[in-house]
């Protein structure tokens, strides 16, 4: 229009039709070169078609369809997802997580790739939209990818909760980075040590110990309380949960093992309640030990309450043979 001011509508019409089939001819075409020429012309257009974008983003040769990727914002969101759905290379997903805005849907697509690379670009873009679900989601991801635990560690607006749960299992070098944050104030900073320090505690206190001597143990001295089950799901100690559960819960811990192995959130709410432990405890619980599907889980009801009624709960204990 700006070009051609005299043209009617009708004729700019016909040109830019003419020009979409010219440049999708080139998208096409075998040689390399005019391919990578197009790509790098057309990457930072917001005019570009979106069919051109989504012919050269799925280009196979790297130089062609990583700058469409990367930078190309005329490339729809519905291309990026499909993309992303097709298994691509660790570069793909790592140019995708790198754009300037990532949707929500986007993001959660990246994370569930669970590529290392592409991961960390996103967990470390300022311009991805990554809701507070899928956080939480990152962090229990991180405990087995420990390539996204530093990137988590020096994320912009990290909440006090997701610094929490990180410290939890991070090694020396990802715990200092989230002390040294300037966002936590001082009480913030001195409970997320705490938390190293006491759950590299309970690993060490007793580390030839079987679950069941390390159990007893604790109970003689006073010392099995809920953080102490919270510091052993969270540093892994499955085993020994199952006996601490069973024990409150006076059962067995195979029994408990089962409850967990059906990964739903009912009964492993129920049997949180039934042992005398919190509601925040028993999401933790639905989360690692159960593994959950997220969209399944259960959350705290104001925060802090059981969300079922306690016929809800007595009838899933029930069904369990719990009582």
């Amino acid at each position: 229009v700006d070009l051609l001011p005299d043209v009617s509508q009708d004729q700019q019409s016909q040109l830019y039709a003419f020009v979409v089939q010219a440049l999708g001819t080139l998208a096409l075409d075998e040689v390399l070169k005019i391919r990578v020429a197009l790509s790098s012309t057309l990457k930072d257009h917001a005019h570009t078609p979106p069919k051109i974008a989504g012919q050269l983003a799925r280009d196979v040769e790297q130089q062609v369809s990583e700058p469409i990727l990367r930078f190309c914002s005329a490339l729809s969101n519905a291309d990026l997802l499909d993309i992303l759905k097709s298994h691509p290379a660790s570069w793909v997903i790592e140019a995708i997580a790198s754009r300037d805005s990532v949707s929500e849907e986007l993001s959660e697509a990246v994370v569930e790739t669970r590529d290392s690379y592409g991961g960390s670009a996103l967990i470390g873009n300022d311009g991805a939209l990554i809701s507070d679900n899928l956080l939480h989601r990152i962090v229990e991801i991180a405990r087995t990818l420990p390539e996204w635990q530093k990137p988590m560690a020096v994320r912009k607006s990290l909440s006090v909760s997701i610094a929490r749960d990180l410290a939890e299992f991070v090694d020396a070098s990802v715990r200092d980075l989230l002390l040294k944050r300037g966002d936590f104030d001082e009480n913030t900073t001195e409970e997320l040590a705490a938390v190293f320090r006491r759950r590299v505690d309970f690993v060490d206190d007793g580390a030839d110990e079987t679950p069941r001597d390390k159990l007893a143990r604790l109970i003689q001295e006073g010392g099995l309380n809920e953080e102490t089950i919270s510091d052993a799901l969270a540093m892994r100690e499955k085993e020994f949960v199952a006996e601490a559960i069973a024990y409150l819960g006076k059962t067995t811990a195979s029994q408990v093992q089962k409850v967990f192995d059906m990964g739903a959130a009912k009964p492993i709410v129920a049997l949180a309640w039934h042992a005398g432990l919190s509601m925040r405890l028993a999401l933790a619980l639905q989360k690692e030990a159960g593994r959950v599907n997220p969209k399944e889980i259960l959350y705290p009801k104001g925060g802090t309450d059981y969300p079922l009624s306690e016929e809800d709960l007595n009838w899933q204990l029930e069904f369990l043979g719990l009582k």
